[in-house]
């Protein structure tokens, strides 16, 4: 009896491995024809035009994305303004203030539900708060609604970060007489620097490929990004809109801009992975 229920285990031991390794190979495999599709169709589109001209209509060669890359890089940017300070704001109090307090624990829940709400609410939400009262869609807005996707990835990451600090370290400064702002700035923030870029980069790469919350926020432009407080030409809306055109010249800028963001995002995530081993050494 107990040497067939050990063979029962091995053979089940076997089964799983199996159907895991070849689940992974599987993932692995539908990875690589993704990314070999979107480098085949998207490398004909790279071209010195693609990154420095406007885009053309229908027909007229020569079109590029300059317009949707800068608009792209500016609310992002300004989307990191906003979020980077207050997640690492929260990152702290989660971590070193408000662990067993009822409002940290308010706090952190509120932060784990906006992990999980669907980007395209935080887009009509942000439609709803400022692009009606304002009506007009803006580069402001899409911003806005970026950096709500980006606040609780990058709280949660520092909160994550500096609980992993020592508490020696805390109390050695605290003991020399240091304040508890020069102790978190000076000490924490040192010791868990590679962890907390690491979260800012990762929210930065989560939200370089959204769609829907620009949709309602931004919007898209085919002209030169003269101000935000304006409808404001992105890569993501470009592949949106080009590729549900009927036209091949649409179709292939279209796959140039995906090879393209598929490009930042992995380098993004590579960059991450680096630092990590770096902090790790």
């Amino acid at each position: 009896m107990k040497e067939r229920s050990n063979f029962l285990r091995r053979v089940l031991d076997w089964v799983i491995k199996i159907v895991a390794t070849l689940s992974a190979l599987f993932g692995i495999m539908i990875l690589i024809w993704i990314l070999f599709e979107v480098g085949r169709r998207g490398a004909q589109a790279m071209s010195f035009n693609f990154f420095t001209k406007l885009p053309t209509p229908p027909g007229v060669p020569g079109g590029g994305v300059a317009n949707a890359i800068v608009g792209s890089l500016a609310m992002v940017a300004l989307a990191g303004f906003i979020s980077v300070p207050i997640g690492l704001l929260a990152g702290v109090y989660l971590s070193e203030f408000g662990k067993d307090t009822k409002f940290g624990s308010s706090v952190k829940f509120v932060i784990s539900v906006m992990m999980g709400i669907p980007s395209i609410i935080l887009g009509l939400f942000i439609y709803t708060l400022v692009v009606i009262p304002t009506k007009h869609f803006s580069g402001y807005a899409g911003a806005l609604a970026l950096a709500l996707i980006m606040i609780p990835i990058i709280a949660r990451t520092s909160e994550d970060m500096l609980t992993l600090v020592p508490n020696s370290l805390r109390e050695s400064a605290l003991a020399l007489g240091a304040p508890r702002w020069k102790v978190i700035i000076q000490i924490l923030f040192r010791s868990a620097k590679a962890g907390l870029i690491t979260g800012v980069i990762l929210a930065v790469a989560r939200v370089s490929g959204e769609t829907a919350p620009l949709l309602f926020t931004a919007l898209n432009s085919p002209y030169w990004m003269r101000s935000l407080n304006q409808p404001t030409a992105n890569l993501t809306m470009t592949i949106f809109n080009y590729a549900m055109s009927p036209y091949r010249d649409w179709q292939r800028i279209a796959w140039g801009a995906s090879l393209l963001i598929v490009i930042v995002v992995l380098a993004l995530n590579i960059f991450t992975r680096f630092i990590l081993r770096e902090s790790k050494r």
